[in-house]
C-alpha cells in the first residue's frame, strides 16, 4: 500500500476553520486552493475539530492532503486538495487552537445548526446549553465554537489587534447575522467591553453554500486507491455542482481572491440563501423523512419513485416558490428542474438517514418558515405539513411498521417523549424550541390530518395523492 502524502511545504496560515468536516473539505477548501493558485496570498487553512480526533487522525499521517472526488453521471474524477496546513483537536490542544485564532485573518465555520448552541425558534443564545454553561464557568478554557471566538476576540482586543472576519458556511438563514448575534450574546455574559468592541469592529458576512456531499464509506476509500494508486484515508465525495455566494464585508478588505475561484461576491446574500435553504434543503429534508419511512436508502432512490418526484415538483411549484423572492435573473422553475436533476444523480449515494439528522435544528429554517409564510398568504401547504408529520414519525424512533430508528438529534429524547402524550401533535407544537408559538397555534388541525394520512396511507401514497401522481 502506498500512502498518500504531501509534496512540498504547506501553504502559510491565514484561515482557521472550526468544524473540519466533509462538507468544507469538498467545498470551501477547494475554492480557497483555487483562489491562492489564481492570485497567491497566505491563506492556508488550520482546521479545528471541536469534538473528536477522527479527522485529524486520518489527515495528519498523509500530510493533511486528500482527494476530493467528483461523482458525475459519466464517472468519478479525483483531485488533490492541499490548502489545509494542519488539523488541531480542540479538547486535546485548546491553547494551540486559541493561538491559531489569535493570528488568523479569517475564521470560517461549518459546525451545523446544533453547534450554534441557540434556540432555533428564536435565534438567540441558549444559556443553558451544556457547552455554553461550560464556557461561562471557564471563559479562558472554551468548549463551544462561540466560546473560542469570544475568547480569541477578547485577547485580540486586549492586544490592540483588529478582529478577524468570521464567516459562517452553514445552511442557516442570515448565518452571518445569526452568528454575530450569538457571539455578542455570549460576549455580553463574559465581558461587556469585548462585546461592545466586537459590535463596533467585527465583521460577520452572510454566505450561501451549495454542494451535495454524501458521507464517505470504506468502499469509497478503496475506489479512490484504485483510481489514484495511493491509499487516502480521508477522501471526500461530492457532486459536480457547487456554489458559494458571499457578502463582501471583510475586516480591512482582507480575503483571498474568491472571485477568481468562481465565488459570487454580493451586497445581499438573502435572496440566494432563501432560495437554496427552502427549495434545496427544505425539499431534501422532506424527501429524506418520507423516503426513509418508505424504505428508500438514498435521495436518488426516493425520487426514482414517481410519487416522490411528483411530490418534490409540487413543493417547488405550489408551496415554496410562490412565497420566495428569487435573486435577480434566476427563474425558479429552471432552478427547481436543476435540483431534481441533481437529486437524481445515480452516482451520489446521499443517504436519507444522514440528511434526516438534527431535524429539530433544521426544520425552523428549512420548512417551518416557508409554512408560516404560506399560511399567511393563504397558500396550500399540504406537502410541507406531510413533511413535518414524517419528521414527527421519524423522531418517534419507530417506522410505521414498528421497526427501530437510530435518531441522531440533540433533542432526540425530548422528541420521543412527546409520543407518550395523549395528544401527540399538541405535545410537538408545544415544543417552542422548534415551533414558534404564533405558528403552532395555527397547525394543530392541519398537522393532525397530515399525520393521520401518513400513518393511514403510508408515505408514498400520501405524497402521491398530494402530487396528483400515482403512488
Amino acid at each position: 500500500m502506498i500512502r498518500l502524502h504531501r509534496l512540498g511545504d504547506p501553504p502559510a496560515a491565514g484561515i482557521v476553520h472550526l468544524g473540519l468536516g466533509a462538507f468544507f473539505r469538498a467545498h470551501g477548501a477547494i475554492y480557497i486552493q483555487e483562489a491562492m493558485k489564481a492570485s497567491g496570498g497566505a491563506w492556508g487553512i488550520t482546521g479545528v475539530s471541536l469534538k473528536s480526533p477522527g479527522t485529524r487522525d486520518r489527515l495528519t499521517p498523509q500530510g493533511d492532503v486528500y482527494n476530493a472526488v467528483e461523482l458525475a453521471p459519466d464517472g468519478v474524477h479525483p483531485r488533490l486538495v492541499t490548502s489545509i496546513r494542519e488539523v488541531l483537536v480542540a479538547p486535546e490542544e485548546p491553547a494551540a487552537v486559541l493561538d491559531a485564532l489569535y493570528r488568523a485573518k479569517i475564521v470560517t465555520l461549518t459546525i451545523t445548526e446544533k453547534g450554534y448552541c441557540h434556540v432555533p425558534a428564536t435565534g438567540r443564545l441558549n444559556p443553558h446549553h451544556p457547552d455554553i454553561e461550560a464556557d461561562l464557568s471557564e471563559p479562558s478554557h472554551p468548549t463551544s465554537a462561540l466560546g473560542y471566538l469570544v475568547r480569541a476576540l477578547q485577547h485580540r482586543r486586549h492586544m490592540d489587534i483588529e478582529p478577524f472576519t468570521v464567516v459562517s458556511c452553514d445552511n442557516i438563514p442570515e448565518n452571518g447575522r445569526l452568528l454575530r448575534r450569538l457571539v455578542l450574546d455570549l460576549a455580553g455574559l463574559i465581558d461587556t467591553n469585548t462585546a461592545d468592541w466586537i459590535e463596533s469592529h467585527g465583521r460577520f458576512p452572510c454566505t450561501m453554500v451549495d454542494r451535495i456531499v454524501p458521507a464517505t464509506t470504506d468502499a469509497d476509500r478503496d475506489r479512490v486507491e484504485q483510481l489514484t494508486g495511493h491509499r487516502d484515508e480521508a477522501p471526500v465525495m461530492h457532486e459536480p455542482f457547487r456554489q458559494w455566494v458571499v457578502e463582501d464585508d471583510f475586516v480591512g478588505g482582507a480575503r483571498p481572491d474568491l472571485a477568481a475561484a468562481g465565488v459570487e461576491l454580493v451586497d445581499d446574500v438573502a435572496p440566494y440563501e432563501h432560495m437554496k435553504l427552502r427549495m434545496l434543503n427544505g425539499t431534501h429534508s422532506s424527501l429524506a423523512y418520507l423516503g426513509y419511512l418508505a424504505g428508500c436508502e438514498t435521495v436518488a432512490d426516493t425520487v426514482a419513485r414517481p410519487a416522490f418526484a411528483g411530490f418534490a415538483r409540487h413543493l417547488w411549484a405550489e408551496e415554496i416558490a410562490p412565497v420566495l423572492t428569487p435573486p435577480s435573473g434566476v427563474p425558479l422553475a429552471d432552478y427547481a428542474a436543476r435540483l431534481l436533476e441533481r437529486f437524481r444523480n445515480p452516482a451520489i449515494r446521499h443517504r436519507t438517514w444522514q440528511i434526516a439528522m438534527d431535524g429539530s435544528q433544521k426544520l425552523p429554517q428549512r420548512i417551518l418558515a416557508t409554512l408560516a409564510e404560506g399560511l399567511e398568504a393563504g397558500r396550500p401547504q399540504a406537502g410541507l405539513l406531510l413533511a413535518v408529520a414524517a419528521w414527527m414519525q421519524y423522531t418517534s424512533g419507530r417506522t410505521l411498521a414498528g421497526e427501530a430508528i437510530e435518531v441522531k438529534d440533540p433533542a432526540a429524547d425530548r422528541l420521543a417523549a412527546h409520543w407518550q402524550a395523549d395528544d401527540v401533535v399538541a405535545a410537538y407544537l408545544a415544543d417552542d424550541e422548534v415551533f414558534a408559538p404564533a405558528l403552532a397555534e395555527r397547525l394543530h388541525g392541519p398537522l393532525s390530518d397530515a399525520l393521520g394520512s401518513l400513518r393511514r396511507d403510508g408515505p408514498e401514497a400520501a405524497a402521491g395523492r398530494i402530487a396528483g401522481a400515482a403512488a
